[in-house]
């Protein structure tokens, strides 16, 4: 039986060709006793160690799989030697059983939308026989990256079709491709072996914080949709759904344009900037929500300031990559709320992430070498529909108010409204040499009547809280730009928790961000082979 040895630390000048010395060690045994080992889990560990929170012990930290040439009892007497955070057995991994069912399909299953809730959910039906039809509004990803490139970044023409957010892989494809979570859902291995298995770098298996980067998602999203393919199943790209058809208590009828298709089990993966999809569902009595969301602004500084921040003196080691960061003020977003950052892009780009012409909103993303001259981040405090008096179609008024907002700031050019951090404590505006990463260029502007004011008041007080924390946080290298409105949905389309359909509608099954069940590719993954194994359940395949 394999033994977990857990937390076995190497040097930054240790080469992991000493993990079995190291691992021999904590068992007490010869490097020869080994039969076998294998990485597990790997995370870099930068904290501060020493007084006063300055010097900085920066190591790996291993979990390795190991199989031992010697009797079960001498393993056993071994391990009773230790204690459970130092090594213990590898439990056999007890697969969930599928279910499939036994009511005849009415039709065959539909995903729309192509993001990494839809997408899962179509490969998981596929698998299984279920030959599903993928309808997704924009483009195949190859279109869509000539669209993007030539049509927005050089000649500022917007297509509401295909763009950073509609289109083969969704909102993700043009993201970090951050892989970890904090849901704890067994089926999270699931996703990073299916990326694994379709192009991404065997690493995600192993890390702690793992990613994939946005040079390599456009082949796997591909790669995805062909397997789909070859299983039976079928993608329909430019396939806008612009209107349901419910009777008697289940959805019967999708619109295409003019023309409506029959439909059964639907699997809704709309992702979280369909506005017009959203309206379209609340229109059609589809039970629809509010729920807390987050707003704010992006920051960016030269990525060598964030490596000394995290690093110190070991800033530059060969064996370090980008530094990131996560952090929270707390207490500056009023009495019971933090100042956070979100989505942290070491080395990477900022990026526009709005779905219509006329508004400007603002994510990050990053190549899988992280290797870009700046570090971005969100800034962001969350906003409580309820204290605004916010009904669920309100909180996307909310946000498009400022998004429009900046876009006519700038001058309708789809420059993003930038401002050193610096400049927006003093409340004067910024001069001379504007660098960003945001493709597009940005424009010097004053940030503070482009935001809520409550938020512009939480970065009043957290960022010389930040500051103090890292030196230059908020100072003449620090850009502001704005405004961070897609953290989240601010909607949540109702479901029932037993059959994962919406409430009152049979056979249609709101998932991953758009319906405000998720925060991220591998949740929204989850989210979605959650609901094609429902689908399964229910319907026998064929």
């Amino acid at each position: 039986m394999p033994i977990l040895v857990r937390n076995v630390s190497l040097s930054l000048d240790e080469s992991e060709d000493r993990l079995p010395e190291a691992v021999a060690r904590r068992l007490g045994v010869t490097v020869g006793a080994i039969r076998a080992y294998a990485i597990a889990r790997r995370s870099l560990d930068a904290r501060k160690t020493g007084r006063g929170g300055t010097a900085k012990d920066i190591h790996f930290s291993y979990h390795v799989e190991v199989a031992l040439d010697e009797s079960l009892s001498r393993q056993r007497s071994r391990l009773r030697r230790l204690r459970p955070q130092e090594a213990a057995w590898i439990e056999p991994e007890v697969r969930r059983a599928t279910r499939l069912g036994v009511h005849p399909l009415p039709q065959r299953p539909i995903v729309v939308g192509f993001g990494p809730g839809g997408m899962f959910a179509a490969l998981r039906l596929a698998e299984w026989g279920y030959r599903p039809i993928v309808l997704e509004r924009g483009r195949e990803v190859r279109r869509r990256h000539r669209d993007i490139m030539q049509r927005f970044y050089r000649e500022h023409d917007f297509d509401p079709s295909s763009n950073l957010l509609f289109g083969e892989g969704g909102a993700g494809t043009y993201s970090d491709g951050k892989l970890y979570t904090r849901i704890g859902d067994p089926l999270c291995r699931d996703v990073l072996e299916t990326l694994y298995r379709h192009g991404a770098d065997p690493d995600i298996l192993i890390d702690a914080r793992p990613h994939v980067g946005s040079d390599r998602l456009p082949t796997i999203c591909t790669n995805i949709r062909r397997k789909i393919e070859s299983l039976g199943g079928e993608v329909r790209f430019e396939s806008l759904v612009d209107d349901i058809r419910v009777q008697a208590g289940r959805l019967t009828g999708l619109r295409i344009g003019v023309a409506w298709i029959e439909a059964g089990p639907t699997i809704l993966a709309v992702g979280h900037s369909a506005r017009d999809t959203i309206r379209m569902l609340a229109g059609r009595a589809v039970r629809i929500e509010p729920k807390p969301f987050q707003v704010g602004v992006r920051i960016e500084h030269p990525q060598s300031l964030v490596d000394r921040w995290l690093y110190g003196q070991a800033a530059g080691h060969e064996r370090l990559s980008p530094a990131e960061y996560h952090l929270v003020a707390k207490g500056t977003a009023g009495p019971h709320g933090d100042v956070f950052s979100f989505c942290m892009c070491p080395g990477g780009v900022i990026l526009p992430t709005n779905e219509s012409a006329g508004l400007i909103a603002t994510n990050g993303a990053s190549r899988s070498q992280r290797s870009g001259r700046f570090a971005n981040s969100g800034l962001v405090i969350t906003v409580d529909p309820a204290a605004l008096g916010l009904d669920a179609m309100d909180g996307l008024v909310f946000q498009e108010r400022w998004e429009r907002l900046a876009f006519e700031a700038t001058g309708g050019t789809y420059r993003v409204p930038a401002q050193r951090a610096a400049d927006f404590l003093c409340g004067r505006r910024s001069d001379g040499q504007l660098e960003t990463s945001y493709p597009l260029g940005g424009q010097w502007t004053e940030i503070r009547g482009l935001i809520p004011e409550s938020l512009a008041a939480s970065l009043d007080r957290a960022l010389p809280m930040l500051a103090e924390r890292y030196p230059g946080f908020a100072g003449e290298d620090a850009i502001i730009t704005a405004p961070e409105t897609r953290a989240s949905a601010p909607i949540r389309i109702v479901r029932d928790a037993g059959t994962r359909c919406a409430v009152g509608i049979g056979d249609l099954y709101p998932v991953g961000e758009g319906a405000g069940y998720a925060g991220g590719i591998v949740s929204a993954a989850v989210d979605g082979l959650k609901s094609a194994e429902a689908v399964m359940a229910r319907y026998a395949p064929g």
